[in-house]
């Protein structure tokens, strides 16, 4: 097939959730289909590092993103019917390129690849009604639309709310996420119904569009990992970076975090952590030391740094040998949605788990693969036994690198992709 897909940003180098996802639906699809892309960039030099990306794909195009002034946003958010994410990336030059793009190539299928995308389907959706626009209803008319929508937003919103409204000093916060999932519920819901094809990466994520636009049809293809890629500790020697100086003084057991550090819900979940499960683990044992992995840590978790057992590294060039590292790696989320690929990322590293269940969401898990805990004493609980006992975070970690093998390797999840067009 050939398939035009849509991408908030160019999905390579693929470092964080977004991205990963791309990158990896575009080269193994690229292996059977004749794949083109075109996507937004912060620069126009990140085409030009961007080679595995430029060698699988048929032709690729980029625009500049748009910028918003944080006035314009504020009087966005106040007044407008739509949902901040959808007023992210307007562009008429990017939608000049889509309509050129469609008018030179006939394609059997448009990718709009997460919510801040789908404006650009939605408006190319209403040529199929319009009398004024026979030139492009000619080229979508045998083209099939498909919405993959990364996270339920509107229920991202929600339990943002949920959380934030409980303590005064984030009411600004949780008024937001309550403005935000109030527009979200009708403009994902309108999305959903308009698409020809709705897919989304968990089942719970599934239920939820489903319960927006009941009859819904979703399809379900989960997130991944690269199982070569990410391998247990001894098994990918120096490739997995294990001769690199890291900041792991050998007395220190080391826990874990990775992601985008001025994402919402990550940061809610270090300085939960902090805050309230590490002094109870510090008590029992006091040679632990948190590791917070990952770019762009905005000021709340910068100022973490200030705790002598708390190291923030921002951006690294490769997050596995500190997740080869971790004596226990924790998810602590307690808002979001989807399914969290630093979660893969650590069981097919092979390593122990603690988590909330809210961070191994939309992943089938039990407790053979991974702790589970949601108050911050039986989450501490869960670290300080597993630290206690080095046989059982073994297995645990050997189970769960048996379940993505078999289960969320990209190989296995992409043909259900393919069954998507081809239904």
């Amino acid at each position: 097939m050939k398939i035009l897909f849509l991408t908030p940003q160019l999905p390579y180098p693929p470092h964080q959730g977004t991205t990963i996802r791309n990158y990896n639906l575009i080269v193994h699809l690229a292996a059977r289909h004749e794949v083109h892309l075109l996507s937004f960039v912060r620069s126009r030099d990140e085409l030009a590092r961007a080679t595995p990306l430029r060698e699988r794909c048929r032709s690729i195009e980029v625009v500049p993103a748009p910028k918003r002034s944080p006035l314009k946003r504020l009087l966005s958010t106040l007044f407008s019917p739509l949902p901040d994410m959808a007023l992210r990336l307007p562009s008429a030059e990017f939608r000049a390129k889509l309509e050129a793009y469609l008018r030179r190539e006939r394609f059997d299928v448009l990718q709009v690849e997460g919510i801040e995308m789908a404006q650009y389907g939605l408006s190319l959706i209403a040529y199929r009604l319009s009398p004024d626009s026979h030139d492009m209803r000619y080229a979508i008319r045998d083209m099939r639309f498909v919405f993959d929508d990364h996270n339920a937003e509107y229920v991202l919103q929600r339990r943002a709310f949920e959380t934030d409204v409980r303590r005064p000093s984030r009411w600004p916060g949780a008024l937001y996420s309550f403005v935000q999932w109030q527009k979200l519920r009708r403009y994902e819901a309108e999305a959903c119904r308009r698409f020809d094809r709705v897919v989304a990466v968990s089942a719970a994520d599934a239920a939820a569009l489903s319960c927006l636009v009941p009859g819904l049809s979703v399809t379900i293809v989960p997130n991944g990992v690269d199982t070569e890629y990410f391998k247990p500790q001894g098994a990918g020697g120096k490739e997995q970076g294990e001769d690199k100086a890291l900041p792991f003084a050998p007395c220190l057991l080391p826990l874990v975090f990775t992601g985008k550090m001025d994402f919402r819900p990550n940061v809610d979940a270090v300085l939960w952590f902090c805050d309230e499960v590490l002094p109870l683990v510090q008590r029992e044992i006091p040679t632990v030391h948190f590791y917070i992995v990952g770019r762009d840590p905005n000021r709340r978790v910068l100022s973490l740094k200030e705790n002598p057992k708390v190291t923030v590294t921002g951006y690294v060039e490769d997050v596995r040998p500190y997740i080869a590292r971790s004596a226990v790696y924790v998810v602590p989320l307690r808002m979001g949605g989807g399914t969290r690929l630093k979660v893969l990322e650590a069981m097919a590293m092979g390593k122990a788990i603690v988590s909330t269940s809210l961070g191994c969401e939309g992943i089938e898990l039990t407790s053979r693969e991974l702790a589970i805990a949601d108050i911050a004493e039986e989450f501490a609980g869960q670290i300080i036994g597993l630290l206690c006992d080095e046989a059982r975070r073994r297995v645990l970690g050997q189970v769960a690198r048996r379940l993505v093998e078999a289960c969320y390797d990209w190989r296995f999840i992409v043909p259900k992709m393919e069954q998507v067009y081809e239904g």
